[in-house]
C-alpha cells in the first residue's frame, strides 16, 4: 500500500512539473507571437502574370523547333525590356475591395490607398474592383472617402464591378472617373433601410420592467427593449430620410447626369440596365479591361495584410464565441444600414 501511495505521489508531482513546463512554453510562445505581429503591403505584377500564362500555353502547343524560336524571341524581348527605362511609363495600381455589412475591408483599403499615393502620379491610374452588397453608413462613407483621396490627387480612378456594387457598394463606385460593369452585375440600390425588432410588449406581458434614461429628447428614438412612441418612430423615419438625401446628393455630385428620381428608389439593376440608366459607363469585365492594359502598361496589384499573432487569433475566436452566444446583439440589431 505504501508503495502504491508513493507511486501515486510521484505521478502527481511529475504531472504538476510537466504542466508547469507546458504553461511556461505556452506563455513564451504567446509573447513571441505577439512580438512577431506585423503588417505589410504585398505587391503582385499582374502584367507579368498574364505574360507568364501566355508563354506557358504557347510552349505547350508548339512544336520542338517552334519552341526553340519562341525561347530565343523571349530572351530578346526580356533584354529589350531591361534596357528600356520604365520610369515614365504609365502604371496601373490594382486594389480589390470585398465588402461585408460592416465594411470591414475599409481598414485595409485605407492602407492600400496610402501606399499607392506614395508613388502614383497623375500620369498613372488606380483601378478598384468593388464587390459589395452594401452595409453600415459610416463604414461605406469612409470607404468612399478613401477613394476620393485618389480623385483629389488628380489621379484617374476606375471602378470595375464584376458581381455586385449595391447601396454602400455603389456609394463607393460612383466616386470613380469611369465605371465598368459586367453584363449581369448587380448595380444601384440607392436607398436606406434599418431593421429594429422590438420586444417591449413581450416584456410587459410578463411583468418585466425596462427602464431607459436619456438626456436629450431624441437621444433614443426606437430601441429593442423600450416602448416605441409615435413621436420617436417619426423622428427615426426622418433620420433615415435625411440619410437618403445625403446619399442621393453624394451620387449626384459625381454622376451629375443621372436622373435621381428614376434611380434613387432603392431598386437595383443588372449591368446592361444600369448602363442605360447612366449608373455605369461601359459593359466590360475587370479581366477584359486589365488584359487590355497589360499589353503596354505595368499593372501593380497592391494588397495590405495584417499577420495575426496567436494571441489575436485566440482573442478573435473568443470574441466570436461570445457574440454568437448573444453578447453585443443590441448594437447589431440597432445598426442603421445601407441595405
Amino acid at each position: 500500500m505504501d508503495a502504491l501511495q508513493s507511486i501515486g505521489i510521484f505521478a502527481a508531482q511529475t504531472f504538476l512539473i510537466l504542466f508547469a513546463i507546458l504553461a511556461v512554453i505556452i506563455v513564451i510562445a504567446l509573447i513571441a507571437a505577439r512580438a512577431s505581429h506585423k503588417s505589410e503591403v504585398q505587391v503582385e505584377l499582374i502584367h507579368k502574370k498574364y505574360k507568364r500564362f501566355r508563354n506557358q500555353l504557347r510552349a505547350e502547343t508548339l512544336t520542338k523547333n517552334e519552341r526553340k524560336d519562341l525561347k530565343k524571341k523571349l530572351k530578346e524581348e526580356q533584354k529589350a525590356s531591361e534596357e528600356k527605362s520604365r520610369d515614365h511609363e504609365k502604371k496601373v495600381f490594382l486594389i480589390d475591395f470585398e465588402g461585408d455589412v460592416k465594411a470591414s475591408a475599409v481598414e485595409n483599403l485605407r492602407e492600400e490607398i496610402t501606399a499607392v499615393l506614395t508613388v502614383a502620379t497623375t500620369f498613372d491610374e488606380v483601378v478598384v474592383r468593388v464587390e459589395s452588397p452594401g452595409g453600415v453608413v459610416h463604414g461605406y462613407g469612409l470607404a468612399a472617402s478613401q477613394l476620393l483621396r485618389v480623385r483629389e490627387k488628380n489621379i484617374p480612378l476606375t471602378v470595375c464591378i464584376d458581381k455586385v456594387a449595391a447601396s454602400g457598394g455603389y456609394l463607393m463606385s460612383c466616386t470613380a472617373n469611369k465605371i465598368f460593369s459586367a453584363p449581369f452585375a448587380i448595380v444601384g440600390s440607392i436607398g436606406v433601410v434599418a431593421q429594429v425588432p422590438n420586444v417591449h410588449r413581450l416584456l410587459k406581458k410578463h411583468d418585466v420592467d425596462y427602464k431607459e434614461y436619456t438626456a436629450g429628447e431624441f437621444k433614443r428614438t426606437v430601441s429593442l427593449l423600450g416602448e416605441i412612441t409615435e413621436k420617436g418612430e417619426e423622428k427615426f423615419k426622418q433620420q433615415l430620410e435625411d440619410t437618403h438625401v445625403l446619399f442621393k446628393g453624394f451620387v449626384q455630385k459625381f454622376r451629375p447626369n443621372l436622373n435621381l428620381a428614376d434611380v434613387a428608389t432603392g431598386e437595383y439593376w443588372y449591368g446592361e440596365q444600369a448602363l442605360s440608366k447612366g449608373l455605369v459607363d461601359e459593359i466590360k469585365t475587370s479581366d477584359e479591361y486589365l488584359m487590355g492594359l497589360a499589353e503596354n502598361h505595368q499593372i501593380v496589384k497592391v494588397k495590405f495584410e495584417v499577420h495575426e499573432s496567436i494571441t489575436d487569433k485566440l482573442t478573435g475566436i473568443m470574441g466570436k464565441s461570445l457574440k454568437s452566444a448573444g453578447l453585443g446583439i443590441l448594437a447589431e440589431l440597432e445598426t442603421r444600414r445601407f441595405l
